[in-house]
């Protein structure tokens, strides 16, 4: 039997339509910014946010007012959160190592891993006060070694966002502004009178912050290119329609285009799926988003074997995936094309994105057949070296590399090997 599709989401050409609309929008915003700096900032920030503060940059007494502010069962969240994360984000750095050594008699290669010295983290806020992030971007650039970290989210409730304000302190951000949006991306890109440009940008957020970022890669560096939160669950008759249902729900509520889909052999779960979806969102807050995402990016896969299962997940590389089945380490060892693996039921996209310690910051539209999430090893430049220690060395180099550019019609090139084999060659 064919693989079936007992429920598609929206289109293609209906998906590309709606990317147009924003990748105009933030060409606009973008080149505002970069001509009128902060006066440009403040007016996105009036229109979108409407906060206009003073100073949008929050200073040591705000930054200690929010975290005052916090529960002390809060803080300790965090501190739990953060110790998780910066614990794998250090194990990860110790895999990292600068090399030497002598190829051949005589020369020396080697690399540096060097800290990118600026970097900008993007906490979306404005919907749900999304403080994970900070602990995603901030601290792991900290471990990193980074010097400057700068950190902006967007006001939450017409003020700055408590715990998310905290969070960033706690992680180690050297500066906190209170902007969000396409305008706090260029901000801090770009530079403003206030607010000097970053190396880099990490950090989620909406598709017009995700678009911003792809169309300031150049000027500077980022962590990928993000679009709306995926999630993809692989499952057999190991589960039920309910696990299933909330596990792609607890993703669908980051927006109304998250996909969400749903991969099994297990014909009892694709035929009960659709009414466990309407139990759940009727009792979850969010269900005003969560129930627009399903209904118009939802999918339901149904395959017979396996091996079709990895087929389409491997197709869709989804930027979360759940393996709920009988052998959930087949998927790990099989699997290429993910953002990141969640195997077996005792665990969830949740725990990924809070507190188990991996980082939250994920591709999506497919590019996980490229890249990897956000990690320690993002924010570090591995820079070569080399050093030749003998006369005979270079000219031993020299002489290959003389006949080499020869053959690519390279004059210059020839003449800077051909100058050391003249100078340093014994007769």
């Amino acid at each position: 039997m064919a693989i079936q599709f007992p429920k598609l989401g929206k289109p293609a050409d209906e998906k590309a339509d709606i990317d147009l609309k924003v990748r105009q929008t933030v060409e606009g915003i973008l080149a505002d910014i970069q001509e009128n700096g902060e006066q440009a900032v403040r007016t996105y920030s009036d229109k979108f946010d409407k906060w206009s503060p003073a100073n949008f940059r929050l200073s040591q007494e705000e930054i200690q007012a929010c975290i005052d502010s916090l529960s002390p069962q809060a803080i300790e969240d965090i501190k739990f959160a953060q110790a998780q994360i910066r614990r794998f984000a250090q194990i990860q750095l110790m895999s990292l190592r600068d090399v030497e050594v002598e190829t051949l008699p005589g020369v020396i290669l080697g690399h540096r891993n060097i800290p990118v010295n600026s970097v900008g983290c993007y906490v979306p806020g404005g919907k749900y006060p999304l403080l994970a992030s900070a602990h995603m971007g901030v601290l792991t650039a900290k471990v990193a070694g980074v010097k400057r970290v700068i950190a902006c989210a967007p006001p939450y409730e017409g003020k700055p966002a408590p715990a998310i304000v905290a969070a960033m302190a706690m992680a180690g951000a050297d500066e906190i502004y209170v902007v969000g949006g396409v305008q706090a991306v260029a901000m801090m890109a770009l530079g403003t009178e206030n607010c000097a440009a970053v190396d880099m940008l990490v950090g989620p957020g909406n598709a017009y912050v995700a678009e911003a970022k792809r169309q300031l890669f150049g000027r500077v560096g980022i962590d990928l290119f993000a679009g709306p939160t995926e999630t993809l669950v692989i499952c057999d008759d190991t589960v039920d329609a309910e696990l299933v249902a909330v596990d792609l729900l607890g993703q669908a509520e980051h927006g109304p285009n998250s996909p969400a889909v749903c991969i099994t052999t297990s014909k009892k779960i694709a035929n009960e799926l659709p009414a466990a979806i309407e139990s759940v969102l009727a009792r979850l807050a969010t269900r005003d988003i969560a129930s627009v995402a399903w209904r118009d990016y939802g999918e339901i896969i149904l395959c017979d074997t396996r091996e079709e299962m990895l087929s389409e997940a491997e197709r869709i590389c989804s930027e979360h995936v759940q393996v709920m089945t009988a052998d959930p380490d087949w998927f790990l060892q099989n699997m290429t094309n993910y953002g990141a693996l969640f195997l077996g039921p005792r665990t969830n996209v949740s725990y990924g994105d809070k507190v188990i310690g991996t980082n939250h910051t994920l591709p999506t539209k497919k590019s996980g057949r490229f890249t990897g999430g956000l990690w320690v090893g993002k924010f570090i430049k591995t820079h070569t070296y080399q050093r030749v220690l003998t006369d005979e060395a270079s000219v031993l180099i020299g002489e290959y590399c003389s006949r080499l550019c020869a053959l690519e019609h390279f004059a210059g090139h020839k003449e800077q090997a051909d100058i050391r084999v003249r100078r340093l060659k014994k007769n």
